[in-house]
């Protein structure tokens, strides 16, 4: 009787990891889906309010929704270090893991906008307090209100420089040929005078003077640019795309991970982490292969912002009793910081390939030693 019970539990553990092994991998593709679509309509959006795209980025892609969702089911269900461990480990992997993916596909010395810098500079003032906070023990209900209070005066700054227009416009994008046809009659061909009727050049015939009727023609069957509020409905629903595939991303594995009876604080930092930060990095991935580098910053600094002001802030504020024999150590801190710094020093200095690489490395060395020296 016990041994058909074993074999009855041993099958079930099978059956619920191959689900939850099919539910991470479609969770991979709706990421994937989300991701395209929010950064095409986000370039898009941003040059026709004539505002940078990171400034839209901050306040979409860098909320991390499925963060908060997580902390959120972490603490109801008592276990505040994997609240944590998660908030710190995503912080890690957002400029370790997705920032040195998107410095490794943007081009070699590609500019970035002020607002890039600024909210960069924003993101290292924010992990500096985190750290002495944590460092000296000082997480609790006070300061948890002041980390809330913080994260809504930086609302209010993105809102005030879309309002003032601080930044500089973006420039244009290869993503919006997806969704807006160019007027071929408007472009002005190689040897062509203005006001010319267009030609069509073949480089087998030479120039052949195409005859006005099939202009006229293929101009009607380009699509008209789509309206402003199309553009926002895909960016919103790419938005609920990616936060869908974090919630179906971060749940399948922890049910995978939890097999492994890993500690509450390494789980959050290293599996629950990676999982959850998938978003960004596919994102930043993108971003970088099509030059739009505001976009890689904002989803790394407002990710950032808003792990260590609203979701720490909600944590602390909880005041769940923080179990020490598993909690966060030095060495955590130690790497929360130098990676803040280090996308600082990259904005500041320029984005370079060499930069990805080693953050990257850096990034793997990380997960390595969490799962060997550093294990609770």
């Amino acid at each position: 009787m016990c041994l058909h019970k074993y074999i009855h539990m041993y099958a079930m553990n099978w059956d619920s990891l191959f689900f939850n092994t099919a539910t991470l991998i479609a969770g991979v593709f709706v990421l994937d889906y989300g991701a395209d679509k929010f950064i095409d309509h986000t370039v898009i959006v941003g040059q026709r309010l004539g505002i940078s795209p990171t400034l839209i980025a901050l306040l979409t892609a860098g909320a991390e929704y499925e963060e908060l969702a997580v902390v959120v089911a972490a603490i109801l269900q008592g276990r505040t270090p994997l609240a944590l461990g998660n908030v710190m480990g995503s912080t890690i992997s957002n400029i370790l893991g997705a920032f040195s993916l998107g410095l490794l596909c943007y081009p070699d010395g590609s500019p970035l906008d002020n607002s890039a810098k600024i909210y960069s500079a924003l993101q290292f003032f924010v992990t500096t307090i985190f750290i002495i906070l944590a460092y000296f023990q000082q997480l609790n209900r006070f300061t948890g209100g002041l980390l809330i209070a913080l994260f809504v005066l930086y609302i209010v700054s993105i809102g005030f420089a879309i309002y003032r227009g601080i930044s500089e416009p973006p420039q244009l994008s290869d993503s919006e040929s997806d969704d807006e046809s160019i007027n071929v009659c408007d472009e002005q061909m190689p040897g062509q005078s203005a006001g010319q009727p267009a030609s069509e050049t073949s480089p087998l015939l030479g120039d052949t003077n195409v005859p006005e009727e099939l202009i006229g023609a293929s101009v009607h069957k380009d699509k008209r640019p789509r309206p402003l509020y199309h553009h926002v409905l895909q960016l919103i629903f790419g938005l609920l795309a990616l936060s869908l595939s974090g919630y179906i991303l971060a749940h399948s594995a922890g049910t995978i991970a939890d097999s492994l009876n890993l500690s509450g604080t390494v789980f959050g930092l290293t599996v629950i982490a990676f999982v959850t930060t998938l978003p960004e990095k596919l994102v930043a991935m993108l971003s970088g292969f099509r030059g739009q580098g505001g976009i890689v910053v904002a989803t790394t600094a407002g990710s950032n912002i808003f792990l260590l002001t609203l979701c720490v802030g909600v944590v602390a504020v909880a005041g769940n009793p923080l179990d020490r024999s598993d909690t966060f150590v030095l060495f955590d801190l130690v790497t929360v910081w130098v990676s803040s710094l280090s996308l600082l020093a990259v904005v500041f200095l320029g984005p370079q390939r060499i930069a990805g690489l080693a953050l990257l490395a850096a990034y793997v060395t990380f997960l390595v030693m969490e799962f060997t020296i550093y294990k609770r």
